[in-house]
């Protein structure tokens, strides 16, 4: 299956500010049945430096540099990609085995599952997490049925309420008021696998929306989403979960980056020198193409 999609960034500053230095995580990394066949990334103002690495996980970040002052900052990310079929999971190993094969693990390439294994910066370790997600992940359990079924407590006991959380809402803080977005719920998730012993990742991406029977796809109406991957044991590797809408994560769902959590997949971070203001609105459009 293919896709365009456009996702345009603006950043505005109520003064400007200078030596600003952004990395950009909007690249698809490829792999993981998914084929490039275009891209762009158009940056307005032209960066004094420009730079694409890979990594440290499963990332690719563009570092951009300015040395003149600046007020705006546009970035558009453009491309086509092709998705490879998935194929459907019914069954899956133990728990049991899933955690001992990755304690057994040695490899620590970005999508092996030792780095995935442990708290990280904003999915750390929550007592009330674990004892909330232990009964769902007990002993004995098929693997993608047991992370299946807490995706599903998720969705049905969280409420998705855009606009109560934002990117440094604590985890803890959404888990307690059982409301927030896609970002909330994922990082939760994570939260409840990693103290079970489940390498789990934070994938960010896009998926393809469909407008109401009779109605126009309105443009830019998309947005980014996030889900989470799961690592289910050496056969299966990592599984796509998405407890925003209790799915596994399908041909719809176009991966860009994933990391252990946020923090490693945002799509536009950086520093300046200075105090002013700013304000940040992004607009995405996912077509499926013939």
């Amino acid at each position: 299956m293919r896709f365009r999609v456009r996702h345009i960034s603006t950043l505005t500053y109520a003064a400007p500010v200078s030596r600003a230095r952004f990395n950009l995580r909007l690249k698809p990394r490829p792999g993981t049945g998914q084929r490039m066949e275009s891209e762009s990334l158009t940056i307005a103002p032209k960066p004094s430096s420009s730079e694409e690495q890979s990594g440290p996980y499963w990332v690719t970040k563009t570092q951009i540099g300015f040395e003149a002052p600046i007020k705006k900052l546009q970035v558009t990310s453009e491309f086509v990609i092709d998705q490879a079929a998935i194929a459907p999971v019914e069954a899956g190993p133990s728990l049991e085995r899933v955690r001992s094969e990755a304690l057994d693990d040695t490899d620590l390439s970005d999508l092996a599952p030792a780095p995935y294994s442990f708290a990280s910066r904003i999915a750390t370790m929550s007592d009330e997490i674990t004892a909330w997600a232990t009964p769902l992940l007990a002993p004995g359990g098929d693997s993608v049925a047991a992370i299946s079924a807490l995706m599903r407590a998720i969705h049905t006991q969280f409420t998705y309420a855009p606009g109560k959380t934002n990117s440094r809402t604590p985890p803890q803080d959404a888990f307690t008021a059982r409301h927030g977005v896609c970002q909330d719920f994922a990082h939760v998730m994570i939260m409840g696998l990693r103290a079970a012993g489940i390498p789990a990742a934070y994938v960010s991406g896009y998926l393809l929306t469909r407008p109401p029977p009779g109605k126009p796809k309105l443009v830019g109406a998309d947005a980014m989403h996030a889900w989470v991957a799961a690592w289910c044991g050496r056969e299966l590797g990592w599984i796509g979960f998405d407890p925003t809408n209790a799915c596994l994560a399908g041909e719809d769902h176009i991966a860009i980056a994933m990391g252990r959590d946020y923090a490693d997949v945002s799509p536009i971070d950086g520093t300046f020198i200075g105090n002013a203001p700013q304000s940040m609105a992004s607009a995405v459009d996912v077509e499926r193409l013939a």
